[in-house]
């Protein structure tokens, strides 16, 4: 199953850079990201209340919460970042930029996490690496 969720956030995700380079157009970046932070907002509390799941929250651990929090701060800085830079760029180059995003994600699982990083992950890193500098040159 994580297999298909993977795949349709790849898809949504492809929506987004798509729909936040038509919207972003005369707006402000940072407004333009809190909207959408507003709407992500909405949205997750709706999941979270139309399943029911809002009665883990008192079950949620100090160490959970830190990185919780942490998370969140990393995902705002990210999203203000990628949205300033697809203000003043083109989606072609903005984007494979940012998926440089899974290199360095591997590079902190492998580093922090001591996930495996095997010779196929090396060749997938460098790959993608080269496949980013082509398409933004």
């Amino acid at each position: 199953m994580w297999l298909l969720f993977a795949l349709l956030s790849s898809v949504f995700a492809a929506l987004t850079s798509i729909l936040a380079k038509a919207g972003i157009e005369g707006v402000n970046s940072n407004l333009a990201t809190a909207v959408r932070t507003a709407v992500v907002l909405i949205m997750a509390w709706g999941i979270v209340f139309l399943t029911n799941a809002q009665t883990g929250l008192v079950r949620i651990g100090k160490k959970s919460w830190l990185f919780l929090i942490l998370s969140g701060l990393a995902t705002g800085a990210s999203w203000l970042c990628y949205y300033k830079a697809l203000q003043e760029g083109d989606v072609s180059k903005v984007v494979p930029i940012d998926k440089l995003s899974v290199v360095l994600t591997l590079i902190l699982a492998f580093i922090f996490l001591h996930e495996s990083f095997t010779a196929k992950s090396l060749i997938g890193c460098v790959l993608i690496g080269m496949g980013t500098l082509l398409m933004v040159m």
